[in-house]
């Protein structure tokens, strides 16, 4: 009765003197402003060593579409800064030496967080990547462990040779019919086949187009990833998920298509795992936790296997596809780095003209790899400038005091940005915008970096288990398409842009020519 009596007394009031009634209203939606921008006066008024407020979190709404673009240019006033919110502040850093403290030497006051906890679970759930404590623990002891093994190199290493042969016939195929090419799109259908082999065990062939299960998971696991990450920006994410309209109606659909295929996948492999005698000292990841799970069911739930699984299929998908595809822009825009990297892989592999992409395969050997540091440049450098994760975030279990001094309060979003770390001179000197993979290199040696200046792979407890692993597969994919391929961009004039969302996807595709070199 509330409703139809209030809108009675407005219609009333209209009746009676719309002026009045105007002013009314006028005045109730100036208190309502005043009520939610109240914290964000507040906070401007009283500082107390509190990193300085750049604005409302709204903000974050306004320029969603180039986020990383605008965090850049707020990190170039203030190292630190922070945006409000009625209940708390979200807090952003560029400074290596908070990011250390954050990372590493105060690492237990900052885990992930109930508010980014929630964002992230429907669709990561209890994975590695959205969860603290005895979960997390628990995931990167089994995952630490198969990472270490001798075995997943070199099984992984076949497979990325294998996959790379298949891309670069792929493109020459498309070369000869002079197509134009999504390269994007392309590198995304490597590297999925390459982390669910590796992975999982299983041969999706999405590269090839006709696994229609796989490409529909794989479009419906990009949709997820960019819709959860819209829910960082959208006040009213979880009144529409309750009534499942709008974005959160579109996310709970491709969700559904994520957990189909996954669970699909884990029973597959169950099958698979108890017709095969598996040794094991040689199956895929995804077995040694199905193996687990045997030994502790009512923890290690077939919901908990899905959702270590999609941990590691944004992990061995997203970030190698994504960096690659930056990387080849990059070459695109530099052609004379893009030739030296071809020279120093012909170099490194005793490839010549005639060698077959079988044949190339074959050449690229472990010693061959640790002598492209060139390449090894060239990827890093385009790390640095197009992170695969962009932004990481945290949450402040109490109060704390950062090593520059600023306050963080207890429920504090705190979190360290990736992508405008760096285009900061006060990081990586006055050139820090240009793509110059001379920076990592020491007398034509690769020299690394700090993981607290350079954050591509975190650093800490955190850091990446499978650095090594996403080299690896970033350098054979390389190797294989600079050494058989020019490239030139569709639109020269054209500067990429990115979509906003968990990975830095680059916005609408990567289109471009390729050229055969020989």
């Amino acid at each position: 009765m509330r409703f139809p009596l209030l809108f009675l007394i407005l219609l009333t009031g209209f009746m009676v003197s719309s002026s009045f009634m105007l002013t009314i209203i006028a005045s109730l939606l100036v208190l309502l402003l005043a009520l939610v921008f109240l914290p964000y006066f507040t906070e401007l008024m009283i500082s107390d060593h509190r990193p300085p407020v750049v604005g409302p979190i709204t903000n974050q709404l306004i320029h969603f579409q180039k986020l990383y673009d605008y965090m850049t240019s707020l990190a170039k006033k203030h190292p630190t800064f922070r945006f409000i919110t009625p209940t708390h502040s979200e807090v952003y850093t560029t400074d290596p030496v908070n990011v250390e403290y954050i990372l590493k030497t105060n690492f237990g006051n900052y885990d992930k967080g109930e508010h980014n906890n929630g964002i992230m679970r429907d669709l990561f759930g209890d994975g590695i990547f959205a969860v603290d404590g005895d979960k997390w623990r628990h995931q990167r002891k089994l995952a630490s462990f198969e990472f270490s093994t001798r075995n997943l190199r070199d099984f992984s290493t076949v497979i990325f040779r294998s996959n790379g042969g298949k891309l670069a016939k792929k493109i020459s195929l498309l070369a000869a019919a002079d197509e134009i090419i999504n390269l994007q799109d392309l590198l995304m259908k490597s590297t999925l086949d390459s982390i669910f082999k590796v992975g999982f065990g299983f041969d999706l062939d999405t590269l090839s187009g006709l696994n229609e299960a796989s490409n529909r998971f794989m479009k419906a696991f990009d949709e997820s990833n960019s819709l959860s990450f819209w829910r960082f920006v959208d006040l009213l994410w979880k009144v529409k998920r309750y009534f499942n309209i709008g974005s959160e109606a579109d996310l709970n659909k491709s969700i559904r298509i994520v957990d189909d295929f996954v669970y699909e996948l884990i029973r597959n492999k169950r099958e698979q795992m108890k017709k095969k005698n598996v040794h094991r000292d040689k199956e895929d990841i995804l077995s040694r936790f199905l193996m687990e799970s045997e030994n502790d069911p009512e923890n290690m739930t077939d919901k908990y296997l899905r959702d270590i699984s999609l941990s590691f299929v944004i992990a061995g998908k997203d970030t190698s596809a994504d960096t690659l595809t930056w990387f080849f822009y990059t070459l695109c825009k530099h052609p004379l780095i893009q030739q030296k990297i071809a020279e120093e892989v012909k170099t490194a592999t005793e490839a010549d003209d005639d060698t077959s992409m079988d044949d190339f395969g074959l050449k690229l050997t472990e010693a061959a790899l640790e002598k492209m540091h060139y390449l090894h440049a060239a990827l890093s450098e385009t790390l640095r400038l197009y992170p695969a994760v962009p932004i990481d975030g945290k949450s402040a279990v109490k109060d704390d005091v950062l090593p520059d001094g600023l306050k963080i309060k207890k429920g504090d979003g705190v979190a360290y940005i990736a992508y405008p770390m760096g285009r900061m001179t006060y990081i990586w000197g006055d050139d820090a915008e240009e793509f110059r993979p001379e920076r990592w290199l020491n007398n034509g040696v690769f020299r690394p970096e700090s993981p607290f200046k350079f954050t591509a792979f975190q650093g800490g407890p955190r850091i990446c288990l499978g650095k090594e692993f996403a080299y690896r597969q970033m350098k054979i994919l390389a190797a294989f398409l600079v050494y058989f391929f020019k490239f030139k961009l569709v639109d020269e004039s054209k500067e990429a842009t990115y979509q906003t969302m968990f990975t830095l996807h680059m916005d609408k595709g990567f289109h471009l020519y390729a050229f055969h070199r020989f």
